[in-house]
């Protein structure tokens, strides 16, 4: 009896350090997807027809659904067009497109399938969740129907919009969310009428969701999804181009969780013939596995463990001043001769790092970058320049940006300061990094050759510098402060024109 009462008390206590534990921490999962396309699809086809290749798609996403749940992971996030691509026109486009309801109807696709019309995506979705005891998110198309009533209503009398979805692991529809701020291409979806802030919980945390564009180029869904409805972690679904020296795909998520401080789970589709990979699960410290393939044709199934609740963690970061640093000390003399240079269409002030070592000073209208830093050796066939720009960025969208940044040139000509570089040979010993800013939202970067992160290697100090922690451990692309001044953005297009 005394056995049987001890094992019984072994097998209670294990159990509540089992429950303890997972309230602590869970296993987040991420899938980079090499989607399907159906090339480009100018004419109507068929549902049957679109649906083989949704299929085609969906088949792949639960190979990957059904090995993340196998290896014990809570949620998976997959990408952006991950269902059926991206190369279409308003019409076309319609055949692959479902009534997605409010999630407040209290539904269970895969147990109710023909409760709202033809729903065989988002029953296929409902099922892989139910099946595999996974939370699955998945980015897929919303039809909803509109007459003359509405002033705003499209001539074709729907609007269709690029929309999330999440199921959670007994395969309930939990939430649904509209992209708010639609990428320039993106002709065949409408805007979200107003930003919408979804969020849910779960036994392992709060959970935000929005798509792209929403993390770079408005301030709202995605600022107030962490500071107003305190999310622990944001999934993002993703189709992201990489863009050198400064909006690599791995390069600005780690920067913008580390910015804001919170937890996030990026998937991006896997197309490197068009310049597109790059996904990763990051922490406000940095990131826990991270992806970035430009040479294989394969998709990529990442896992972390991630805090449930990262706020309550002792490595959470302390909150930063950015500009304090920056403007409690003098100028460094230039030493160098400064230029404008592009990136991005965007025109920055430069000036050539011409030593092995040094402190430089740039500055671009209101905001001054600052400069310390130490070569290894100085390569006589590389270059490097420090960079400011505090201006409206105004290509593929508007928004305000301040940014100081640390980069290679693309040769040995300063004109080519800003263009794309990929290899760099110049070790760095020691940076510091800091800039006069007037918004708290700064993203830190650090961006090593051949488009590879550096976590452990640097930190940011609450005065506002990003610091090496010691020699980095590869030659380096880019360190950058990228910074949003939201205030200053332009209308949001909905509105721009009203």
């Amino acid at each position: 009896m005394v056995a049987f009462q001890l094992a019984a008390c072994t097998l209670l206590l294990t159990g509540n350090i089992l429950q303890t534990s997972a309230l602590d921490t869970y296993i987040a999962a991420v899938y980079e997807h090499a989607v399907i396309l159906s090339g480009a699809t100018t004419a109507l086809v068929s549902r049957e027809d679109a649906l083989k290749l949704m299929n085609k798609n969906l088949d792949i996403l639960e190979g990957a659904i059904k090995t993340a749940a196998e290896q014990g992971a809570h949620i998976i996030v997959t990408p952006e067009d991950g269902v059926f691509g991206w190369v279409f026109t308003r019409d076309s486009i319609y055949s692959y497109l479902e009534n997605i309801p409010d999630p407040q109807v209290n539904w269970n696709p895969c147990i109710e399938p023909g409760r709202f019309g033809s729903a065989q995506v988002q029953e296929r979705l409902s099922c892989m969740a139910r099946n595999y005891s996974i939370y699955v998110v998945a980015n897929m198309g919303d039809k909803k129907p509109c007459n003359s009533s509405d002033p705003q209503c499209p001539s074709d009398g729907r609007y269709q919009y690029n929309t999330n979805v999440v199921y959670d692991s007994e395969g309930k529809f939990v939430a649904r969310y509209h992209k708010y701020n639609l990428f320039a291409s993106e002709i065949y979806y409408n805007y979200a009428k107003d930003p919408q802030f979804v969020n849910f919980n779960t036994p392992f945390g709060k959970f935000g969701v929005f798509t792209c564009a929403d993390m770079l180029n408005f301030r709202e869904p995605a600022v107030s999804l962490v500071e107003k409805f305190k999310v622990d972690t944001v999934l993002f679904p993703t189709a992201w181009m990489n863009t050198l020296p400064l909006l690599s795909a791995v390069q600005y998520y780690s920067a913008w969780a580390m910015g804001m401080r919170i937890n996030l789970l990026a998937a991006n589709i896997h197309k490197p013939m068009f310049d597109i990979t790059g996904s990763g699960i990051f922490a406000p410290d940095g990131p826990k596995a991270y992806h970035f393939d430009m040479e294989t044709k394969h998709g990529k199934l990442l896992l972390a463990d991630l805090d449930v609740h990262p706020r309550l963690s002792p490595t959470y970061p302390p909150p930063v001043n950015w500009s304090l640093y920056a403007s409690s000390i003098k100028h460094f003399s230039p030493r160098s001769q400064v230029f404008n240079a592009n990136i991005y269409f965007d025109n920055f002030t430069f000036t050539e790092l011409s030593q092995e070592a040094g402190n430089y000073t740039v500055c671009h209208k209101g905001l001054c970058c600052h400069l310390s830093y130490k070569m290894t050796e100085k390569l006589e066939d590389e270059i490097y320049a420090l960079g400011a720009f505090d201006g409206l960025h105004i290509i593929e969208g508007e928004y305000y940006l301040q940014i100081c940044t640390l980069l290679k040139c693309n040769s040995t000509d300063v004109k080519s300061c800003g263009q794309r570089v990929d290899t760099a040979q110049t070790s760095f010993d020691s940076f510091s990094l800091s800039g006069t800013f007037n918004t708290s939202y700064v993203f830190p970067e650090v961006l090593l050759t051949e488009t590879q992160l550096a976590p452990g290697e640097f930190q940011v100090l609450t005065d506002g510098r990003l610091i090496s922690k010691r020699k980095l451990s590869k030659p380096v692309l880019c360190v950058a402060l990228f910074g949003r001044w939201y205030q200053k953005d332009s209308p949001h297009p909905l509105y721009s024109s009203s």
